[in-house]
């Protein structure tokens, strides 16, 4: 039974790309209350199908089963294909480990093109409580965002492009660098 309602629950998240509310709930299982509802919810939490944050808000968990993961392919020379079940991956497992502190930016003008971040990308960005020189972070400075390196030098820290044509980013005195997040993961579609 539970297999019916998880089909249901999916294919209502892919159409609607959010949950069901309880009454959506209700529709969909054909239960006739809220407390049955609330019961499969409780099950599908400790099934991990879906997950609840510090609020008690209920998302997305293992709903999305994941693709599977065939093998490696070359991206040097032709080799035979080793083709074989190895696994299954879910994306956002993958990309998002930390969903709580983890958020999506659309990436705008090509300074971190040398880095394989384009115009139009979207990158998946994380809050930590550190940063470390070398990472490709989300900064403001006096409050303009932008996405670079970060790099120390014995004068403090700065932001370098990843693109010839664009300066490095020394804050000037009295500017406040703030680092606001760490760049995770690129998504592109082709």
């Amino acid at each position: 039974m539970d297999s019916t309602h998880k089909a249901k629950l999916l294919s209502f998240y892919t159409r609607h790309r959010r949950l069901p509310s309880y009454q959506e709930f209700l529709k969909l299982t054909g239960f006739k209350s809220k407390n049955a509802v609330y019961k499969l919810i409780n099950r599908f939490v400790e099934e991990r199908v879906l997950v609840k944050d510090a609020h008690g808000h209920i998302a997305p968990g293992d709903l999305m089963q994941g693709a599977r993961m065939l093998g490696v392919v070359e991206a040097g020379f032709p080799s035979p294909a080793e083709e074989e079940l190895s696994d299954t991956l879910s994306f956002d497992d993958y990309v998002l480990p930390n969903k709580e502190s983890s958020y999506i930016l659309k990436v705008k003008g090509d300074s971190m093109i040398e880095a394989g971040i384009c115009d139009g990308d979207m990158v998946i960005v994380e809050r930590r409580q550190t940063y470390k020189p070398g990472q490709i972070v989300v900064a403001s400075l006096d409050g303009a965002y932008t996405m670079k390196y970060l790099r120390k030098s014995p004068r403090g820290y700065w932001l370098e492009p990843a693109n010839k044509d664009f300066k490095p980013i020394y804050p000037k005195g009295g500017e406040t660098l703030l680092i606001e997040a760490v760049v995770t993961a690129v998504v592109r579609k082709y």
